[in-house]
């Protein structure tokens, strides 16, 4: 039957037996010609970006947008400069945990939480942010909503259900206060999709942080992205760890592996080869052009997991000095840079403890680490930076380093993940060079054949070209 549907069709022109192919007729299309496989393309302003997360509730003692607008200058001096806001919306009540709910538990999507504050006053919050040179992205629950949210009674179709029919938490962990939305059906994409529409749209939001995007299928998120781009630019943050989600969705992405192995190490379960597996595995399957979030704490490890020093220890500044250095992009949860050492209640008031404020050596590191990303052009974010080449040295297990080298500028950084000074010989010509040292300015030079020392736990960074 195939056959007499190609013979039946009428040929657009026909070729004689010496006729040839015309000149203009288009190339055959090699299979084995690399194609790009992002089809999306990152922001300018996210090239050397680093994020600053705000749980509005405890950033200040009030707990409001107007105060939380009150610290942008703050920030500005620290050198952040996109500034992702927990959810925002009203918390439902109906199986609340705590006295005031996660803000996880979303009951309405297109409303602020009266706690916060007004309407009015987080789109001055997002003006303001704004004006002083930052963006800002909001935290999207796509995968669940509160129970008591207008949705689960007007469309009770639209959710998922046990095998008795009644709505259903996500299966497994202890969320007993949200139900699952069904994705399956088209009303969910469209309300949730409009959602974020209107953030952007009427606010202008500058992008999101996706809670559980791998909970929601990829091609929503890629429908989206098309639809928010549309719009203006956007810069997409999605809490999932699977590289597909790269393609048409997301310009950044976890590396929960990166913040797993950084634990292992600073407390002594693993040594500096612990990092072998993460790096090989985000350089050969993740695209240049994808942003892996690497973190030291945000909100979860911070409330569920224990403080930066109950995790890191001694080992905390050259974790952080890496995790500003290496192929990832940086985030500061809201309290690091004034050494807060509590972990903050999840479900309650407990506002960050301010009190070091300038005092806090922590903080100082993280406004110059800061301006160092922003001086070496090879610790741009995904495809703008340059890729790690391992430094390698007769102690593997203690020594970590690496030379990233773009345009003429290069930087060379090294580490002691061990709690004994250690000194190395460097195997081969790759870390050799003339650099100024990070924090003194001073001049250094190293040869190849170099033997290099560490204080344990210690950190020590060059660069040459900078800007």
């Amino acid at each position: 039957m195939k056959k007499h549907l190609l013979v039946a069709a009428a040929p657009l022109f026909t070729l004689s037996a010496c006729a040839t192919v015309p000149a203009t007729a288009p190339a055959a299309t090699d299979p084995w010609q690399p194609r790009p496989y992002v089809q999306i393309e990152a922001p300018e302003w996210t090239r050397d970006a680093v994020l600053y997360q705000i749980n509005t509730r405890q950033f200040t003692p009030e707990g409001t947008f107007r105060a939380a607008e009150r610290e942008l200058p703050r920030l500005r001096e620290l050198g952040v400069d996109i500034l992702w806001l927990m959810p925002i919306h009203p918390i439902g009540e109906l199986n609340r945990k705590g006295t005031l709910g996660s803000p996880y538990s979303v009951r309405d999507y297109y409303a602020v939480n009266p706690e916060f504050g007004t309407e009015a006053e987080f789109r001055s919050f997002v003006d303001a942010a704004h004006a002083q040179g930052f963006r800002v992205i909001l935290d999207l629950v796509a995968n669940h909503t509160a129970w008591d949210n207008a949705l689960a009674s007007e469309h009770p179709d639209w959710y998922e259900t046990t095998w008795d029919g009644q709505f259903r938490p996500t299966p497994w962990w202890d969320w007993s206060d949200i139900i699952d939305l069904d994705w399956s059906q088209p009303g969910v994409r469209e309300h949730v999709g409009g959602a974020m529409e209107h953030w952007v749209r009427e606010f202008g939001v500058d992008g999101f942080r996706a809670d559980v995007a791998g909970y929601v299928p990829v091609d929503f998120w890629e429908t989206m992205r098309a639809r928010l781009d549309a719009i203006r630019p956007v810069f997409m943050l999605g809490e999932v760890q699977q590289s597909s989600y790269h393609r048409a969705a997301f310009d950044a992405s976890y590396g929960w592996d990166w913040h797993v192995a950084s634990k292992r190490i600073a407390q002594g379960q693993a040594d500096a080869t612990g990092f072998f597996g993460y790096y090989a595995e985000d350089e050969s399957l993740w695209p240049r052009e994808a942003m892996r979030l690497t973190y030291i704490e945000n909100h979860d490890s911070n409330a569920w997991e224990g403080t930066m020093e109950e995790n890191y220890g001694p080992a905390l500044e050259a974790m952080t000095a890496l995790s500003f250095t290496h192929d990832g992009l940086p985030l500061i949860h809201n309290g690091q840079e004034a050494c807060n050492t509590k972990r903050l209640e999840f479900f309650e008031k407990d506002p960050i403890d301010w009190s070091q404020g300038r005092n806090c050596a922590y903080g100082t590191l993280l406004r110059d680490l800061i301006a160092f990303r922003d001086a070496n052009p090879a610790l741009a974010n995904g495809q703008w930076g340059a890729t790690m080449q391992q430094v390698v040295t007769d102690r593997p297990q203690q020594i970590f380093g690496f030379v990233r080298e773009a345009d003429g500028n290069k930087v060379l950084a090294l580490f002691n993940f061990s709690d004994e000074p250690v000194t190395a010989t460097l195997a081969d010509g790759l870390a050799a060079g003339e650099y100024r040292t990070f924090g003194s300015n001073e001049m250094a030079t190293i040869a190849s054949g170099d033997t290099v020392t560490l204080a344990a736990w210690g950190y020590s960074l060059f660069a040459r070209g900078q800007r």
